[in-house]
């Protein structure tokens, strides 16, 4: 386990978020398996365009942990001329923000969309990266920062071979949007509301959907626990039935070129009729991540004319004697325990009812196999034989009781 320094450097942040900032590098640093020795916070307003930290800074940071770190990791995004002229004082290796979040992307990449999308993202980071640093680069072996994405090329390729391997996978990529499109029209078509669970890394979106529908995912407390979206059938107390979808947890200042290679994944988002935002209630910054929770949600066209439900995750974490909430003002839930779902359940019932609509209907002799369809994708109320056929009060959607119609049609022509 390599030995970590974490350097922050702020300006007008609030020292809560800037304490919260610290924390999530923390979990990140873990979650990279990386083990962390000290933290420096720095107030600094003149940030050095040759060091970030400036010369005299990095200077003494090399001498002060020359023999107890293996590796210095900023939470920023820094320039490669920052990175080379930081390495040649200190002697140890620099990461940034975006490749540390990188690293952890290609080590919890599994399917082959997956793998993609994080190679995608790798190549187009370390691209501008090559100039003047190739040779150490080609020198660098392992490590937090220097993970190899899955199927990824060695890093003493030339920038030509980078941008053709960069062009092949845009290609297999947008062919995989495709297929992922037609599979998303196909799911329109279905009778049957899709609900969106989003949220900030780790604030239990995983553990919800397994406890909902015993999915079986992988759910770590760790960031990332899981990037691939999952989506699953379940029926509501009432008897509706929805479809759920997990994806990424957003962070912080996500990559651009993480944007990009998951907008794909993302999509599935902006195709909800419903979207679930699970917020972690016993995080204190958790007012400042919804907000970058709806920062990408706008991004992605995944906001405007939304239904948005926000649940608070994790009260079995909380001690309710110091830290007391009133649970009438929102719905707090523990995905661990279950406590609070049913109230979860009856908004969700409150916000699918709108897709559905109640009707009497007359289903003629002979056409009972058409009237499995309200069983099937509505909800029965009442039902009663008489001469003329069976009479059934029903609650479904618009597209049920179309497909009902042309299935009778079909019937009395045949």
């Amino acid at each position: 386990m390599e030995k970590v320094l974490l350097i922050k450097l702020y300006q007008n942040e609030d020292k809560n978020e800037v304490l919260s900032d610290i924390e999530e590098m923390k979990g990140l640093i873990s979650t990279a398996g990386g083990e962390l020795v000290d933290v420096i916070s720095q107030k600094r307003f003149d940030i050095s365009p040759a060091y970030y930290i400036g010369k005299g800074k990095a200077e003494e940071i090399a001498e002060t942990y020359k023999e107890t770190v293996d590796i210095i990791i900023f939470d920023a995004d820094l320039k490669p001329a920052q990175v080379r002229n930081l390495e040649d004082i200190t002697g140890k290796r620099i990461v940034d923000r975006t490749q540390l979040i990188l690293d952890i992307f290609a080590a919890r990449a599994r399917t082959s969309e997956g793998k993609l999308q994080v190679e995608f993202a790798m190549l187009n980071y370390m691209l501008p990266r090559l100039s003047g640093r190739g040779k150490d680069m080609m020198q660098q072996t392992g490590g937090i920062g220097n993970r190899k994405g899955p199927g990824e090329t060695k890093l003493e390729v030339d920038k030509r071979k980078i941008n053709i391997r960069i062009q092949r996978i845009r290609k297999e990529l947008e062919n995989i949007k495709e297929k992922r499109g037609i599979q998303r029209e196909r799911r329109k078509l279905l009778p049957v509301p899709q609900i969106a669970i989003v949220g900030y890394t780790n604030a239990g979106k995983t553990m919800l959907l397994n406890k909902l529908t015993n999915a079986g995912m992988l759910s770590e407390d760790k960031l990332f626990a899981t990037l691939d979206p999952t989506i699953r059938q379940y029926t509501l107390p009432s008897r509706y039935k929805v479809l759920f979808s997990d994806t990424v947890g957003f962070i912080k200042n996500l990559p651009p070129h993480l944007i990009a290679a998951f907008r794909g994944t993302l999509e599935e988002v902006s195709g909800a009729d419903i979207i679930l935002h699970l917020i972690d209630v016993t995080d204190p910054a958790w007012e400042s991540k919804r907000n970058v929770v709806y920062g990408i949600l706008k991004e992605i066209d995944a906001y405007e004319d939304k239904v948005i439900i926000e649940v608070f995750n994790k009260i079995d974490l909380i001690n309710k004697r110091r830290r007391p909430f009133n649970v009438d003002e929102g719905i707090y839930i523990s995905a661990v325990t279950g406590e609070g779902l049913d109230k979860l359940m009856k908004e969700l019932e409150k916000a699918v009812e709108v897709n559905f609509t109640e009707k009497n209907v007359l289903v003629p002799p002979g056409q009972e196999k058409a009237m499995q369809v309200f069983y099937e994708e509505g909800v029965v109320v009442k039902r009663s034989d008489t001469e003329k056929g069976i009479k059934i009060t029903v609650r479904a959607m618009k597209k049920t009781f179309d497909k009902y119609l042309r299935m009778v049609k079909e019937k009395q022509r045949g």
